[in-house]
């Protein structure tokens, strides 16, 4: 599988929630269904700011932390406060300027973290993603938005093209659950991205089991 440390597909927990408590615990009760990494959600940063990370960080020190920041600027300064805030990963979007993501990057590499490209709303996501690449992101984030979910949208081709673009790990987000994560997985998503299927669960323990199992298969 490609990329730097990935040996098997990953499942990223996205809390995309407003309230810190409650995105602590639902993180307790999901992890141990089969989550490998925890996202702090935009919405969640933007509420609760980088306590969140911090907080994410404390309780679980042994799973990376991404920080879902959506940097459309100043990449340089919004990848050093995540990172010091304890953000393994910090997202980037890749419609922002090149030099907002290489800014990203180096600073990334000064306080020993990694960047994600979201490619939301990039028309050329094959391109872009080999360009990012260039410029030294570890990941690219195919990712389908909530609004193009609803116009019947899936990321199922773009994967397909991007993996064949470049070697960079593939993460894939928007709509996913246990239904349709064989068909992104079969694509090339290394890793799975995974919000309201397991957040929005009356069990979040026996949700993520379901998850982690349709990733195995």
């Amino acid at each position: 599988m490609k990329g730097d440390s990935i040996s098997k597909i990953i499942l990223q927990l996205a809390l995309d929630i407003l309230n810190l408590d409650r995105a602590i615990s639902m993180a307790k009760e999901a992890v141990p269904g089969g989550v490998d990494w925890i996202e702090a959600g935009t919405p969640l940063i933007k509420s609760e700011g980088m306590e969140a990370i911090r907080e994410l960080k404390r309780i679980f020190p042994d799973k990376k932390i991404i920080a879902d920041m959506k940097t459309m600027d100043t990449g340089d300064f919004e990848t050093e406060m995540a990172s010091k805030a304890g953000a393994d990963i910090i997202s980037i979007l890749g419609a922002s300027d090149d030099s907002t993501i290489k800014e990203a990057i180096k600073a990334a590499k000064k306080y020993n973290s990694e960047i994600m490209i979201d490619l939301i709303n990039v028309k050329n996501k094959v391109d872009r993603a080999a360009e990012v690449e260039k410029m030294g992101a570890k990941y690219v984030c195919i990712h389908v938005g909530i609004d193009q979910q609803m116009k019947g949208e899936n990321p199922l081709q773009d994967i397909k093209d991007v993996k064949e673009a470049v070697t960079i790990t593939i993460a894939t987000a928007g709509g996913l659950n246990s239904e349709n994560i064989p068909d992104v997985v079969s694509a090339g998503a290394d890793i799975v991205i995974v919000g309201g299927a397991i957040t929005k669960a009356s069990n979040l323990l026996e949700a993520a089991k379901r998850i982690r199992k349709s990733i195995d298969l």
